[in-house]
């Protein structure tokens, strides 16, 4: 398979969050590759979901700026619209519960 990415993806198995409406909605989902430029994410059903979220990797507590570049059933490829932020930024207020979620 010709590799197409400008940025190498490192393969991680790690739990995520689709966080989106204005952190009014929250999915589940496993991060598979990621890199600074964007991510592989696997998620029950990519029907429904929005074209730009953030993409919240629990283990590091950062908050990734996403856009949606292609999915399949359950799978989905992201590129990161600006670097992430540390949910405990108090910039984040309006996603500071996701820390408990």
């Amino acid at each position: 398979m010709e590799e197409r990415r400008k940025v190498s993806r490192h393969r991680v198995l790690k739990e995520g969050k689709i966080v989106y409406a204005d952190a009014m909605r929250v999915l589940d989902c496993t991060i598979r590759d990621i890199s600074e430029a964007g991510a592989r994410i696997l998620i029950a059903s990519t029907l429904g979901l929005p074209d730009t979220f953030h993409l919240y990797e629990k283990s590091s507590g950062r908050l990734y700026p996403a856009r949606l570049i292609w999915r399949r059933a359950n799978m989905a490829g992201v590129a990161f619209d600006g670097p992430p932020t540390d949910i405990h930024d108090p910039n984040n207020r309006r996603f500071a519960r996701l820390r408990f979620v």
